[in-house]
């Protein structure tokens, strides 16, 4: 799940400390943003990607008040001018928890992962209490699915034992690439559009996952967590038989689309994450929280694929992650506790990209 780190703002950033935040929706030095909008208003907003047309988006949203109690996917229509409004939709069943959605190439329908078919119960969500440190669940009933922009279920995609997640589809429209526990570890994998020829492209121990193709479907960029000592590998792989990952400590890897000639681009310690290609394809932008100790705030960044030329490119105190661009590179897209008044909502906001 892309998602894996968002809960470590909401648990580790206290309403107080949000407060003392600035209420702002653009910070000075945040030179690359221009013209931002705040979609969304309350609840926990994310993953918000944009469709093949520019024009229309899906995201997963949490929000009690609203009768959502864990995160289902929502349909929206880009707003065509500042102050319009963000019309959405909820399009997944209601059942379960739902996590990384797409846009399919025809604009008709969409990718999700859910977990209805265990269970139309929200899942249990592992205990910081009970584990004494930040762990995520990995859900087996994850299957990955395919639905009209109506809410139609139309293909069950996968059908392994154990997660199935985080789908992406190449800008070509020919390929889709996830990540699965079906080896017993997560790894990385493609398909075709419709499901069939499933090859694995991964394979290091480790957590591979939240990957995303170049603008061109030439390349991809993933995060990764790579445990090397004899005492990190038996955690991970204890975590892993009992259905949870430690997801704290992850790097940025670059390969070309087939998994070839992989190369880790960032070794900044902590947790580095939710990678996607500026629209140039020359560049990743991710999320970090490299800088801070204590484990926040969450910044975005800027690096070259070769790993050099860092540069810090956003300024909340508390959360902004899940970056990505509309196909024509025009528009930007992330999640923010920016302008939150103090609570702990995050919400997607949108930008004009100034290079």
């Amino acid at each position: 799940m892309k998602k894996i780190i968002f809960a470590i703002a909401t648990t580790f950033i206290s309403a107080n400390m949000l407060a003392q935040t600035k209420d702002t929706i653009l910070f000075d030095g945040e030179k690359h943003f221009k013209n931002m909008q705040q979609l969304t208003f309350g609840g926990d907003n994310a993953e918000c990607y944009f469709g093949f047309d520019n024009k229309h988006v899906v995201f997963q949203q949490t929000n009690a008040k609203n009768g959502v109690e864990c995160d289902q996917i929502f349909y929206g229509t880009v707003p065509s001018r500042m102050g319009k409004p963000f019309k959405t939709k909820m399009v997944s069943t209601g059942d379960g928890r739902t996590t990384c959605s797409y846009l399919m190439p025809d604009g008709k329908h969409f990718l999700y992962a859910s977990t209805h078919l265990g269970s139309k119960a929200c899942p249990a969500v592992a205990s910081r209490e009970v584990w004494k440190k930040y762990v995520w669940s990995i859900y087996p009933d994850y299957e990955i699915f395919e639905a009209t922009t109506k809410g139609k279920i139309t293909k069950q995609l996968t059908n392994s034992p154990g997660y199935d997640a985080e789908a992406v589809v190449s800008p070509k429209g020919d390929k889709i690439l996830f990540c699965s526990m079906r080896n017993g570890d997560l790894d990385l994998y493609t398909m075709h559009i419709d499901g069939s020829n499933v090859k694995q492209i991964t394979n290091s121990l480790g957590y591979d996952g939240g990957a995303w193709f170049s603008p061109d479907g030439s390349k991809i960029v993933w995060r990764a967590s790579r445990p090397k000592t004899q005492s990190e590998i038996a955690e991970y792989k204890m975590l892993l038989d009992t259905g949870l990952v430690m997801p704290t400590n992850m790097e940025i890897f670059v390969a070309n689309a087939d998994g070839s000639d992989a190369k880790q681009i960032t070794n900044l310690g902590q947790a580095n994450w939710a990678p996607n290609f500026t629209p140039d394809g020359k560049k990743i932008i991710f999320a970090s929280n490299h800088e801070h100790k204590r484990g926040f705030p969450f910044n975005l960044y800027l690096i070259n694929i070769d790993g050099t030329g860092l540069e810090k490119i956003s300024r909340d105190g508390g959360f902004d992650a899940f970056p990505a661009f509309s196909p024509d590179g025009k528009k930007f897209i992330f999640s923010s506790n920016r302008n939150n008044k103090g609570t702990r909502d995050t919400n997607v906001f949108m930008c004009d990209w100034v290079e």
